[in-house]
């Protein structure tokens, strides 16, 4: 973090924000702000550079072309690797879950090169997967059960150098049992709903990546939303 401001680098929302994940940025400043923390939130468009500064990084869904396009432009830019070499934190969703992989499918299933954060390949599987999910994390990040909505066709595959984020309990995720993964302070997940105001739990460990230690919040109403989607998913 730098000594104004923790800076919460939002990354092309207008190629990646199709299903409302902006909203990860909003409960991530809120959750900041609630501890003293101050905050400013960053707005990077496709025709800008990606600041290497920044503290956490969001990448979020889109659609298939604006999805290679976000991809080619984050690799021709380097900015977005060389933050999360660094050490910054990054929460990729969706499309950019896929896209912070090795590889991806077009709407053919060809390969198309990602960003490299993670070791994960990416393809089209058979039937799209459209509905509620809820997985448990791996317990070594200390977050308890999250919730979300998946809408995507995409099946993941993760290599040696990447960690499940969670063993899916309700719902596709990966395709192979598990949803999302992780490597260092780099996560993905397939998550909207969007993920952080479901599980204020996730949005806690991004601070904690970024800021060290931080004091525990009252349950208000994001907690309240997470156990009402959990009881709707789970009956």
């Amino acid at each position: 973090m730098n000594d104004s401001a923790l800076r919460i680098v939002w990354i092309y929302p207008d190629l990646l924000s199709t299903y409302g994940d902006q909203g990860n940025a909003l409960i991530l400043e809120r959750r900041a702000r609630l501890r003293g923390i101050p905050t400013e939130i960053v707005h990077v468009h496709s025709s800008d550079a990606v600041p290497v500064e920044g503290d956490v990084y969001l990448l979020g869904g889109g659609e298939d072309r604006p999805q290679i396009l976000a991809a080619r432009r984050l690799i021709a830019d380097g900015g977005l690797k060389r933050a999360a070499e660094r050490g910054a934190a990054v929460l990729a969703i969706c499309a950019g879950y896929q896209i912070i992989g090795e590889t991806f499918g077009d709407d053919k299933d060809n390969p198309i090169a990602g960003v490299g954060l993670l070791d994960i390949r990416s393809g089209r599987g058979d039937r799209r997967a459209v509905g509620e999910l809820v997985a448990d994390v791996d317990p070594a990040l200390g977050v308890p059960r999250i919730t979300g909505f998946e809408n995507h066709q995409g099946r993941t595959q993760l290599g040696p150098g990447t960690t499940p984020l969670s063993r899916t309990v309700v719902g596709v995720g990966n395709g192979d049992g598990f949803e999302g993964g992780y490597a260092g302070h780099v996560v993905g997940s397939y998550l909207h709903g969007p993920a952080l105001p479901r599980n204020p739990g996730l949005a806690d460990l991004l601070l904690r990546w970024t800021v060290g230690e931080i004091p525990p919040l009252p349950p208000g109403w994001g907690e309240r939303l997470r156990e009402e989607r959990l009881a709707a998913a789970i009956g």
